[in-house]
């Protein structure tokens, strides 16, 4: 069984969850005997009941991804009220207001926090936004970058793209790893 100890050690939430994970935003998903999830606080009090069959195990940007009884994917607030349906395939966190999905047809799009799409799904793969950009995989399996509106920053000519941190990114061609600033211009190998 799963608890919560503090920096000392000191159990402070006893021992009773199926699983237990770590807290963001003030919650902690935890999964009770009947293999549902529920969202406690750090008192240990349930404050979104257990009714979900699989969580992204934590808040981000107020909202937390939770697999219904159909498998299907939508976002609860903090309240645990059902804010975007149970509707997708695959999800992700929310990162600078957009989340990336999966569709029927297996592309990646992003939606924003109303479940709005705002960005189509015509992509082979996708990562998280970091620093307004998004590294996308286009049929040919060539990454780029687009900003949160969709549109391409960077073109696809990468054979691997990674997030952007203080401005640069690492991106890999021809079995060769460069760094690149938000232009597309290689600062470093």
């Amino acid at each position: 069984m799963w608890g919560f100890i503090d920096t000392t050690g000191k159990l402070v939430i006893p021992c009773q969850w199926k699983y237990a994970c770590a807290f963001h935003e003030e919650k902690a998903a935890v999964r009770n005997e009947q293999n549902k999830f529920g969202f406690i606080n750090k008192k240990g009090e349930l404050v979104i009941p257990f009714q979900w069959k699989e969580i992204n195990n934590y808040f981000s940007e107020g909202l937390v991804c939770v697999l219904d009884e159909q498998f299907k994917l939508g976002y609860i607030d903090s309240t645990g009220k059902l804010v975007i349906p149970c509707q997708w395939k695959a999800a992700s966190p929310f990162r600078e207001g957009r989340a990336f999905f999966i569709n029927e047809r297996d592309r990646y799009g992003f939606i924003d926090k109303t479940g709005k799409v705002v960005i189509a799904f015509k992509w082979k793969d996708v990562n998280l936004f970091s620093e307004g950009l998004a590294p996308v995989q286009n049929e040919y399996n060539k990454w780029g970058y687009i900003d949160t509106t969709g549109k391409m920053v960077i073109p696809c000519q990468w054979k691997y793209a990674g997030n952007f941190c203080e401005g640069i990114a690492s991106v890999w061609k021809r079995g060769k790893c460069f760094h690149i600033d938000k232009t597309g211009k290689i600062v470093s190998m």
